[in-house]
């Protein structure tokens, strides 16, 4: 076959490649290259580097005949089919954490530009006018910072604003408290205890379907009048017409974004505001995150053409023979089921995750399988950041135990896997089985004995067990034309159920907080496997 060969098809630094070629690997740097030729040359490579862009999908695919590897030079991986890279064993890698510092810088900047007014004033005089009064500005010494998302760029701006005497409170349900205490952050239960004690929020979650729009006109009517809010983040955390009608209303006193909903925005309601501080996404853009990012994803690449293990692996890499993957197939898809359950259905931050392997299962690769469940528990709030490789070291990360066992009661089943969660003095236990290559079975939740095949679409509803729940639920669903597909009651001898709904379609939040407000309903979740 020859030298191994990478083609470059986006910027990268020179030091990035001068890593590849150090390792002995041709490389093409072609960061202008059109989509036509692309296609017409990348069968010739054993790597394939971008950025945003281009697109890596079933098209390239077809015709990347030795494509080994994609490496994505930054966070996320929109523009790369992962499905289709990953039944051909090509792995793809990313580099999520080359650009905390240089956000965290940018975060800092946007409050301190904001608080003393440093745009409008360098507006004003380049106009021709020279005046102070409208630029008066607000100190943060002894100010309170809420921060929401006590991540890698969170943590870092506790960090920092801390040297400025400002107090710091922090929201993030997924975080133990032990983290928490490390960056001396004051730790709030609820959004709206951040929202109410904040003199500056900033924002620093993945996009979930959780925190999408999180920040919309009902938070905005419960904070301080003076309050300044800034996005680094995502666009759309922040609800951009809830924002537009704080700042027309004098709800807040000002916002900074550095990501809008839709880019590139080069027109929005917002940009009519002198307190509206706007930046083309550029958390990112610094000459040393630049360099790390470049230099993080040619390692990458080079330990992945190597046959190394990959820190950030986005997929699984192809590292058992066919047998192996074969008998193991169900039962990674059974675990990352199981671990998908508990954050869509808890809120506690994880403190230990047993995991407990019966029967056949023990006898099988079991380090695989745990690193399914994590993935499956850290998806649902972590999104494109997890993945088989990196799921132990996020955990860690995060300061959760992971522990395995391979002995325990499994009834009548054959093989059983069982994932007990532990949250401060809770804790949550979710079981299954597998039957065969497709036959999936969650076994229990919490204790209640279920025979459910995990549907795409689950709601689970914990009830006191009395007549009438079943109908009344039924009937707001019907009522939003959302077909039942099938249900089981599972109860115990302390008059609770729980109850399995598989739906058809989504359950909007209105319709959930109906079925919440049904006498009798402890909690109502929808859980997407």
């Amino acid at each position: 076959m020859g030298k191994i060969k990478i083609l470059v098809a986006q910027e990268l630094s020179q030091n990035g490649q001068d890593i590849l070629t150090g390792e002995g690997f041709h490389v093409d740097y072609r960061p202008k290259i059109d989509r036509e030729e692309l296609l017409s040359v990348i069968g010739d490579y054993d790597a394939l580097i971008v950025r945003s862009l281009p697109t890596v999908d079933e098209e390239l695919y077809e015709r990347a005949e030795r494509l080994r590897v994609v490496g994505r030079a930054g966070n996320g991986v929109d523009n790369i089919e992962l499905d289709g890279a990953t039944k051909r064993g090509i792995i793809v890698v990313n580099t999520p954490e080359a650009n905390s510092i240089s956000a965290c810088e940018l975060t800092c900047g946007l409050i301190m530009a904001l608080c003393r007014n440093i745009t409008r004033a360098n507006t004003a005089i380049k106009g021709g006018t020279w005046v102070r009064l409208p630029f008066q500005g607000m100190e943060l010494d002894g100010k309170t910072l809420g921060i929401i998302g006590l991540g890698r760029i969170g943590s870092a701006v506790a960090t920092r604003m801390a040297g400025f005497r400002m107090k710091v409170i922090a929201y993030d349900p997924y975080i133990t408290d032990a983290r928490f205490q490390k960056f001396n952050a004051e730790k709030k239960n609820t959004l709206d205890e951040l929202l109410a004690e904040s003199d500056i929020i900033t924002v620093h979650t993945p996009k979930t379907e959780e925190t999408f729009g999180m920040i919309g006109m009902e938070q905005m009517k419960k904070v301080k009048p003076h309050v300044r809010f800034i996005n680094c983040a995502r666009g759309g955390i922040i609800n951009e017409d809830a924002l537009f009608h704080a700042l027309e209303n004098g709800l807040i006193a000002g916002a900074a974004c550095d990501t809008m909903l839709k880019e590139p925005c080069l027109d929005s309601p917002l940009y009519k505001f002198d307190n509206f501080i706007v930046t083309p996404h550029i958390g990112a853009n610094t000459d040393e995150a630049q360099d790390l990012v470049g230099l993080t994803v040619a390692r990458q690449v080079a330990s992945a053409l190597k046959g190394e293990i990959v820190p950030n692996a986005v997929n699984l890499p192809v590292v058992l023979t066919y047998q192996e993957l074969a008998e193991l197939g169900p039962y990674l898809r059974l675990a990352e089921i199981l671990g998908k359950l508990h954050h869509q259905l808890q809120k506690a931050p994880v403190e230990r995750v047993e995991i407990s392997f019966c029967g056949n299962v023990a006898s099988m690769e079991t380090e695989i399988l745990t690193l399914a469940a994590l993935k499956g528990l850290f998806e649902p709030i972590l999104k494109e950041r997890v993945n088989y490789v990196n799921a132990r070291l996020v955990a860690e990360s995060r300061g959760i135990t992971v522990v395995q066992h391979k002995d325990c009661e499994m009834g009548s089943f054959t093989g059983l896997i069982r994932i007990s969660v532990y949250s401060a003095e809770q804790k949550h236990t979710y079981s299954g089985t597998a039957f065969g290559k497709d036959e999936l079975r969650i076994t229990g939740i919490n204790g209640f004995a279920f025979d459910l095949h995990p549907e795409h679409r689950l709601l689970v509803v914990e009830n006191i067990d009395a007549p009438g729940m079943i109908g009344n639920i039924g009937m707001i669903l019907g009522k939003s034309d959302i077909n039942i597909a099938g249900m089981q009651v599972s109860r115990n001898k302390k008059q609770e159920a729980v109850m399995a709904i598989t739906v058809d379609s989504d359950v909007p939040k209105r319709q959930l907080e109906d079925i919440r407000g049904i006498d009798g309903i402890k909690r109502a979740n929808l859980v997407k496997l």
